[in-house]
Order: structure tokens, then sequence, then C-alpha cells
């Protein structure tokens, strides 16, 4: 069983990707949080891998990936193998760690944590843009091999190093991430221009509900995780986060319809 969660499409993708080459079936975390259930039942088999496919955010995983995993039950538990794959712009920390910390918790232990680089989306701070489009396309190019690495590491059972930890790890992930998760999360700048259609995209894709429709326009609540599904997906570049992304580009993956 692959859980994932995915804003512009890469962890969608790489999930995909592991869910044929291993035979699991895929679960979106996104779509059973939005059941609002105190706990979320999910039976295994005694074969079943069971993994958990992400985006790293800010150097640790992406805020509804921990609140699923707290509300976890597997049925059935007893042992089998399970594995995180964090897919990252550049470096991921110590993302496994703090995932590894969130499944004890539940009674899980993480086998491995590997990692996927694919094209950077983070736009919503100074310094902070997508990849250009030679770098985004070299990583595209990448990503089948790096899937397949995985995927025979997980089936064959093999000890290899598919994770890329990076520079300073501990400041990332223990002090930088937790400051994202405790400040960024919730309020937010998003804003909508003259430029919008009223297509009703951006309320579809979000994965947490946190846009709704007034008058054809997009309203942001306060339940945002800052995924930038909205603002990468909108067909006519109408959203912005105040005025920091009005010169940024914008990704999703390609394979995102």
């Amino acid at each position: 069983m692959i859980f994932y969660f995915s804003g512009t499409g890469n962890s969608r993708w790489v999930a995909n990707a592991l869910s044929i080459a291993l035979g699991e079936p895929v679960v979106s975390i996104a779509e059973e949080l939005k059941t609002n259930k105190k706990e979320i039942v999910c039976p295994l088999r005694e074969d079943e891998k069971v993994l958990f496919v992400y985006p790293v955010h800010s150097w640790g995983p992406a805020v509804p990936v921990t609140r699923f995993i707290s509300k976890l039950k597997l049925t059935g538990y007893d042992k089998q193998p399970v594995y995180s794959v964090s897919t990252c712009g550049d470096e991921c920390g110590y993302t496994a760690d703090r995932v590894q910390k969130a499944l004890s918790k539940r009674g899980i232990t993480l086998m491995a944590g590997y990692s996927v680089i694919m094209p950077n989306n983070y736009i919503l701070l100074p310094g902070f843009d997508v990849d250009s489009k030679e770098v985004e396309r070299q990583k595209l190019e990448d990503a089948p091999a790096a899937v397949a690495a995985i995927a025979a590491a997980i089936r064959e059972s093999k000890n290899v190093n598919l994770y890329n930890k990076g520079s300073l790890p501990g400041l990332k992930s223990y002090w930088i991430y937790p400051l994202f998760a405790n400040f960024a999360i919730g309020k937010n700048s998003f804003r909508v221009t003259d430029a919008c259609i009223s297509c009703g995209l951006c309320e579809k894709v979000c994965p947490t509900g946190t846009i709704t429709l007034s008058e054809g326009k997009p309203v942001w609540s306060d339940t945002c995780v800052q995924c930038v599904a909205c603002i990468h997906r909108c067909p006519v570049r109408a959203i912005e986060y105040g005025k920091i992304t009005l010169k940024k580009g914008r990704y999703h993956h390609p394979d995102v319809k």
C-alpha cells in the first residue's frame, strides 16, 4: 500500500511509478484526511509493503503527512516492511527521521528512507524560485532511474543509501522546519488578480479544502499548508502570494492533468 501526498504532482508521479513497479495500490493522504475520521483504519496483507511518498517542505515532511500518520491504524500489521520516499528539490535533511518518530508513536517501524530529486516548486519566500527549464528537464529525465533503484532496493531488501540528507541536516530539520510548521502554516498571503477566469481549478486541486469560491473567485481560509498547488496549477497565472511571486516561475509535473 502506497500512501501519498502531493501538491504539484511530483510525489503523485513517484507514487504511481512505485505502484507499477511494486504492485501496490495507491491511497491519497489528502482524501483520507478529508473524511475527518478520528482514526483512519487500513488493513494489511501478510505480504504487503507499506510506503509513504510525500514532498519535503522546509526540510521536513509535508504537514498533512504527520497528521495522517497520527490517525493511522494498520490492522494486521506484523512488522511488514514500511518505507519513506520523499521528493525534494535538492536536500531532505532529517525528514525521514521525523517520519520515523511519527510512525513509532503508532507502533510502526520504518525500515528505510529514500529520496527522489524532483524540480523545485517552493516560491513563497525571498530567494526561492523554480528551477531553470534546463535543470527541470534534467531532473525529470533522471527521476525514473532513481525510482527504479528504490523499487529494486525494496524488492530485494537491499541496504543501500538512496537518500540525499545534504548539509547541516540537524539545523534544517530540527530548527528551521519546526518554525515553518508552526508559523508558515495556516495564515497566508495568497490573492487572486483580475486575470482570474473563474475556472475553479484551484478549489479542485487544493488538497486541504482551504480554497472556496466566492462569486467565482478563490478565497483562502486559515487551513493552508503551503503545498503551492493552487499557485502553480492556475492556468492563467492569476494567483500570487503577496508580491513575492510576481516575477517567479511556475511549475507542475507534466503528467498532472
